[in-house]
């Protein structure tokens, strides 16, 4: 792969990206975060990371010392899966594995946080009909898409509306995945509140048609995530937990901006932690996805939602703030946003293809090109095989 062409490379070192902030009970040398990545190396045979290659894939992207990283979403049991070849974290076998990865991690002097993932109506029903699994979801009757409900037909599975002892067990999964996390050497987790996930299609009017105390009003429909976000910070401290919300996201058949009150909605739910913050119980912090990036199956300055910002998030919330959304190719973006001094920076697709991108940022060195192919085929190429930038400069990729 060459060097990105189409790109002019800034050097950031000047600006506060380079400088230290306390996020939660880590201090990052740099406020550079690894987004959370699902690259569905792991084990097919029960979920677990990949032992031949995560580790080192892991290590790399936290070589530079002081690196937030965030992990690929992780499923917090077998009934929130639904995705063979991606991780969890509630098996033994499992946290064996995360182990060593966060070992790896933090003898490279850096930080990690597990994004704990539950799917909900996004799972795949041939597999949850396989394994005897419910299809879970908000609402019985909408499913995330024609093809979604034809498929479940096909396999003689229904989409289940949960009941609210199913939501109490959820909330004990999330529990569990965070201790587990703990235990297994994490500096803290982030609920996966976005992308049209569970907790984010009960948030969303277009998935939940509830007439309970889940659905209905804003209050209603945010009441699911609060009470993860009660039940996991009086597991593990408020300082090791934060959220991640994606407001303009239509990802998994969302509202985004489509849908009036979204600001209204997010404005609620960021109050509502704000108020736990205001009584002693601050998460670490939260985790915005930008209205440049609405759909993550598209690729860089696709999809982008041009009438919204996540700016009003700041009014309210007071704590640090992650924003995630094509900042690799928009440096300028990031000296503005990285003036406000609570802003991290969240960067994804392009931590994949430089393991040492916090070097390049620092210094405006270019930036290898992506593999997009190969983001999720299940071999160590596109995987751990990208050269930080002097190894690149050796192959000759400055000059393809």
């Amino acid at each position: 792969m060459p060097f990105k062409h189409d790109f002019t490379p800034v050097a950031l070192k000047d600006t506060n990206l380079f400088k230290p902030l306390k996020v939660g009970n880590t201090e990052v040398l740099q406020r550079v975060a690894m987004a959370p990545l699902s690259r569905f190396r792991a084990d097919p045979q029960g979920n677990v990371p990949n032992k031949n290659w995560t580790e080192e894939y892991y290590r790399q992207r936290s070589q530079r010392p002081g690196t937030m990283i965030i992990t690929e979403a992780t499923f917090i049991s077998a009934q929130a899966g639904g995705y063979d070849a991606a991780p969890g974290i509630w098996t033994e076998e499992q946290m064996e594995q995360w182990k060593k990865i966060f070992k790896a991690i933090h003898d490279n002097k850096s930080f990690v946080w597990v994004q704990m993932w539950a799917l909900g109506r996004q799972a795949f029903p041939n597999n949850m009909a396989r394994d005897g699994l419910r299809l879970d979801a908000p609402s019985a009757d909408l499913y995330m898409s024609d093809k979604q409900k034809e498929v479940a037909k096909e396999n003689n599975i229904a989409q289940h509306e949960l009941t609210k002892e199913d939501i109490k067990q959820y909330i004990k999964d999330y529990v569990k995945a965070a201790k587990n996390s703990v235990e297994s050497g994490a500096d803290g987790v982030e609920i996966h509140s976005a992308n049209g996930y569970l907790l984010n299609q009960f948030i969303d009017p277009k998935s939940n048609r509830r007439t309970d105390e889940y659905g209905g009003s804003i209050e209603n429909r945010c009441r699911f995530a609060l009470e993860v976000v009660d039940a996991v910070v009086d597991a593990i401290g408020a300082e090791r937990t934060g959220i991640r919300l994606s407001p303009y996201g239509l990802f998994g058949n969302m509202s985004g901006g489509f849908e009036p009150s979204i600001v209204a909605h997010y404005a609620y739910l960021i109050g509502e932690l704000e108020k736990r913050g205001i009584a002693g119980k601050r998460l670490a912090y939260i985790h915005l996805v930008e209205p440049s990036v609405t759909d993550l199956m598209l690729v860089e300055d696709q999809g982008e939602y041009k009438e919204g910002t996540n700016d009003f998030a700041y009014s309210i919330w007071k704590g640090p703030i992650i924003r995630a959304g094509n900042y690799a190719l928009h440096p300028e973006l990031v000296k503005e946003q990285v003036k406000d001094p609570r802003t991290l920076i969240a960067y994804g697709r392009y931590f994949i293809s430089n393991p040492d991108i916090i070097d390049r940022l620092e210094n405006g060195l270019p930036l290898n090109e992506q593999d997009r192919p190969t983001f999720y085929t299940p071999t160590a190429e596109g995987y751990i095989d990208y050269p930080n930038y002097n190894d690149a400069l050796q192959l000759g990729w400055d000059k393809q």
